[in-house]
């Protein structure tokens, strides 16, 4: 019998993640399908609910729903419940568990351009949803220091002392963390800021940023915002958010089918699937 697999979220029109799983479904010759539900917060329950009663395989979560999933499970993830967010379910013999791919989705689409974060000293900018699970996931791997710069010190303040995981870090200023640049190895843009259709605005002046610096925006559309393109003039290494993407939709794959998926077929569905749509 064909298995289910869905993403629930609210909107959910913009999502590309049936495309590309389904894609995957065909190409490995796997009868399932893959299919968007747009769900209201107060119908969560009873999406999750008839989700397991009809034995859907695993499910993806989106906005806004990523934390109030959590208590409708029946297991989480220690990374996920560290961060308190869960974007993929995986039903096992009827228990759901949540784990979160995000974080580390963007830790394996990094590894292209940096092999290790061991003693890198990184600046996280924002400090929402997103930044939660890259800070949280990379403080594991031993970096040299990880900062947070953010327009509300106090949520970044927050962010670092939620984290379960030893860590050298600090709280920043966006003025601060201007001021600092020149000191970072990896500089990560986690905030909405140049996303379309406002693609002329970033989020930090780049006048003092190395050339020597690895810059990410987790942003892919445009697929290269105004921060990028700063940064690229200025000689610094650039990425954008199309390997995050990519990344926890196959971690998601890996974990609903036991098969690590080809990244480069997925990006390019994905590349394709921007096509006009990307400024």
């Amino acid at each position: 019998m064909k298995k289910l697999f869905a993403v629930l979220g609210d909107p959910i029109e913009h999502s590309m993640s049936p495309i590309m799983h389904n894609d995957l479904f065909s190409f490995y010759q796997i009868d399932a399908h893959y299919l968007p539900f747009r769900v209201k917060g107060e119908n969560l329950h009873d999406a999750v609910k008839g989700l397991k009663a009809i034995g859907a395989a695993g499910f993806n979560v989106t906005v806004p729903h990523k934390s109030k999933i959590i208590p409708l499970l029946d297991e989480v993830d220690e990374l996920a419940a560290s961060i308190g967010a869960v974007n993929t379910v995986v039903n096992e013999g009827g228990k759901l568990i949540g784990y979160n791919t995000d974080g580390p989705g963007f830790l394996k689409g990094l590894h292209a351009h940096v092999p290790s974060a061991v003693g890198q000293k990184i600046l996280v900018i924002g400090a929402g949803g997103a930044a939660r699970a890259i800070y949280f996931t990379l403080a594991r791997e031993n970096p040299q220091a990880i900062d947070i710069a953010n327009r509300t010190l106090e949520t970044a303040l927050k962010l670092i002392e939620d984290c379960p995981y030893t860590n050298i870090s600090r709280a920043l200023s966006l003025a601060e963390a201007n001021q600092k640049l020149a000191e970072y190895n990896l500089i990560i843009q986690t905030t909405t800021i140049g996303m379309s259709p406002k693609i002329a605005e970033q989020p930090l002046d780049l006048g003092n940023l190395s050339h020597k610096s690895m810059v990410c925006d987790i942003i892919y559309n445009p697929l290269e915002t105004q921060f990028l393109r700063e940064a690229s003039i200025k000689g610094a290494k650039i990425q954008n958010g199309i390997d995050m993407f990519v990344y926890q939709g196959a971690l998601a794959f890996e974990k609903w089918t036991g098969i690590f998926p080809d990244v480069e077929r997925m990006r390019e569905n994905v590349l394709q699937q921007l096509g006009g749509k990307t400024c």
